[in-house]
């Protein structure tokens, strides 16, 4: 599972990892999402659908997946997102993150640079946003790594975390 703030590189080392690993991978929903309401803002409301959109994509996947899957942000991102964007979260979404917990969390960190983007809107926030997805990933009890570094670096970590994982099945 690839989690943090935005413009962190999350989409394209979950591409890249799927076809390393020959898995199949889930693009982030909440971005699909906003996509497909052509810029109309988003608001508490959306948070729901936007959950549900992520399950039922992960429940997809997970058909097609033969042991391993690479999710490019999940409901922990949704929690965080809600949190601080409406400083609330349905309760059922906080409870389905907690029961649908990743193996692993890649945790990017926000140390590269912004990439603009129609969907990005918070490039001064992502520092405090990586605070966010850190205290909710030991609050849940999440198994994490820091992914930091350029890109390089950040693929590297990632295939080592990966393989020591794997390793441990």
């Amino acid at each position: 599972m690839l989690t943090g703030s935005e413009s962190t590189g999350k989409s394209t080392l979950a591409a890249r990892l799927a076809q390393r690993y020959d898995a199949p991978w889930t693009p982030e929903a909440a971005r699909l999402y906003v996509e497909s309401r052509d810029g109309a803002p988003l608001g508490y409301e959306h948070v729901e659908r936007i959950a549900r959109a992520h399950i039922a994509a992960v429940q997809d996947a997970l058909r097609r997946a033969h042991g391993l899957l690479f999710l490019d942000t999940d409901l922990i991102s949704t929690l965080v997102y809600s949190r601080h964007y409406y400083g609330t979260c349905p309760a059922w979404v906080e409870r389905e993150a907690r029961a649908r917990l990743a193996d692993l969390y890649l945790l990017h960190h926000p140390d590269v640079p912004w990439q603009p983007d129609p969907v990005r809107d918070r490039p001064s926030s992502r520092d405090e946003i990586h605070v966010l997805f850190r205290q909710a990933l030991d609050h849940f009890g999440a198994r994490y790594v820091d992914v930091l570094g350029d890109f390089g670096a950040r693929e590297a970590r990632a295939i080592e975390a990966v393989d020591a994982l794997l390793s441990q099945r």
